[in-house]
């Protein structure tokens, strides 16, 4: 039988999870993506702690396409965590294809000086 999706999704995103792991010297940049937005956080796992979180909603100026828009989530992600000393990073793709709104928001990160 063929699984859904959104299983195949959870059950990558499981084995993902089961091998990265953030720090509080090198925390974990978690990805969620939805139809209308992308979500973005960096994550303590050791403490369970959010240091920041960015959201497109959250955005100022969110004009453009999606992609576009999910580059300005990175850049303005990696800024925040710049400002509280955070410069190597985990990247988490929970599960997504690396590809268009995930990869255009890693590569905004990159540009923004954080290095994974």
């Amino acid at each position: 039988m063929s699984i859904q999706k959104s299983e195949r999704r959870l059950r990558i995103r499981r084995s993902i999870r089961t091998k990265i792991s953030g720090t509080a010297n090198k925390p974990r940049l978690s990805v969620f993506r939805s139809n209308k937005a992308i979500y973005a956080q960096l994550i303590n796992d050791l403490e369970g702690r959010t240091l920041i979180s960015v959201s497109s909603s959250s955005l100022e100026s969110s004009n453009g396409s999606k992609v576009e828009v999910s580059s300005q989530v990175g850049k303005t992600l990696a800024s925040k965590a710049q400002e509280i000393g955070i410069t190597e990073i985990v990247f988490d793709r929970s599960g997504y294809l690396y590809h268009g709104r995930v990869k255009s928001l890693a590569e905004g990160a990159r540009e923004g000086g954080l290095k994974f």
